[in-house]
């Protein structure tokens, strides 16, 4: 054990604060129980979007996908649903030419009152890219996108009409563009390729990363941060983490839980058995296989399981013990943190109860006290030897 000064200071690395963001759903379908159809159940919409309002949850992510709903427009509905919940539009730059990209966000941020932000999704599969006629190669795709963000914020903030004329867009005269309410809107990216990262690190206010080992994940945060010190930023980007958490009253019960769901997930999903394009998902892929677990919460079978499509790693535990582990990514430098559920609905539900208010009333005891609490040291997780078999409980 460490020594008490030791526990108790707070890591230099660690955010001060932290927010929690949530995916919308539009319907009850989910990875347990496929429902066939993929339109929107405009009842169950309202609940969830609601259910994250009440729960305390700060952001939500509305995603794009070639066969899914437009993401502007449910971003909209969220914004006009809840009073504090902030959208954050998923957007392909090859879907929505960069100027009306920016008027469409703006209106969106006006009729939110400020509160919109946007993913820029730079594409990570050719065959998904293809789907709506962009063909450009995987490796130009970022060097697109920082072209995009240029655009976006130019016409956000220029007073005057201006023209452009680069690699992958041309126009005259525009603007001066439809304002934001109140100054630029935040712009999120992300990916683990090398043109991810120096785009993410010298443009972008927030870098997202999927849920990893904490020693491989500091590595890449002190690497976007170097990239944007080396483009002469003095503000770095913000950095936005994704998990799953199963959750139960005890770890025992949470890995009962854990083990039905994956056996569901694994049943019910129509994974390929290609290697995925993107680099994310090929990381993820190469933890599962070095390990399913790793510190003190995180599981990688059902990233396994599903061939890392789109974040998947768990965080399996009691509500303090993924707290705990929450919390230790906070102490690397996360000050966003993604957690959705494999049970959507009830999973936001349940986190709000649960979860947020362990992670934000530790975080309000640092404030006070200039100390760690105790909660990361009363629930070890993966850290004490029974976690370990609570996890292969049942496993031949």
């Amino acid at each position: 054990m460490i020594g008490d000064a030791e526990h108790d200071a707070i890591p230099s690395a660690a955010a001060p604060e932290a927010e929690f963001i949530s995916l919308s759903h539009l319907n009850p379908s989910t990875e347990l129980n496929p429902v066939p159809g993929r339109g929107i159940d405009l009842p169950f919409f309202r609940r969830y979007v609601r259910a994250l309002e009440d729960a305390g949850y700060d952001y939500t992510l509305l995603p794009y996908g070639a066969a899914g709903a437009d993401s502007f427009v449910v971003a909209s509905a969220v914004g006009q649903l809840t009073e504090r919940l902030r959208p954050i539009v998923a957007l392909r730059p090859n879907t929505t030419f960069p100027t009306v990209g920016a008027q469409k966000l703006a209106t969106l941020d006006q009729l939110t009152e400020g509160r919109a932000v946007v993913h820029l999704i730079s594409g990570g599969s050719d065959a998904e890219q293809a789907r709506q006629g962009d063909y450009l190669p995987k490796e130009r795709r970022y060097a697109r996108t920082s072209e995009y963000i240029d655009i976006l914020r130019r016409s956000w903030t220029e007073t005057a009409p201006f023209s452009h004329e680069g690699e992958f867009y041309r126009f005259d005269d525009f603007g001066p563009g439809f304002a934001p309410y109140d100054g630029p809107i935040p712009i999120s990216i992300g990916g683990q390729s090398d043109e991810a990262f120096a785009v993410g690190g010298a443009q972008a206010d927030i870098f997202s990363f999927w849920g990893e080992p904490l020693a491989d994940l500091r590595t890449e945060i002190d690497r976007v941060h170097d990239i944007a010190r080396a483009a002469g930023r003095t503000t770095l980007p913000r950095i936005w983490v994704t998990f799953r958490p199963i959750i139960d009253r005890t770890d025992e019960l949470a890995w009962r839980k854990a083990q039905r769901y994956v056996t569901l997930i694994a049943k019910n999903f129509a994974r390929s058995t290609a290697e995925p394009q993107n680099v994310g998902s090929q990381r993820a892929l190469a933890f599962a296989e070095r390990s399913e677990l790793y510190d003190r919460a995180l599981w990688t079978r059902t990233a396994a399981v599903t061939n890392a499509a789109g974040a998947s790693t768990a965080l399996v535990g009691s509500p303090e013990t993924v707290a705990a582990a929450i919390l230790d990514y906070i102490d690397h430098g996360a000050s966003l943190v993604s957690i959705r559920g494999y049970d959507t609905l009830a999973d936001a539900v349940d986190y709000g109860k649960h979860v947020l208010p362990l992670v934000r009333q530790e975080l309000a005891h640092r404030r006070a006290t200039g100390r760690r609490g105790t909660l990361q040291a009363e629930h070890p997780g993966n850290y004490a030897p029974e976690y370990a078999r609570y996890a292969t409980a049942g496993q031949p």
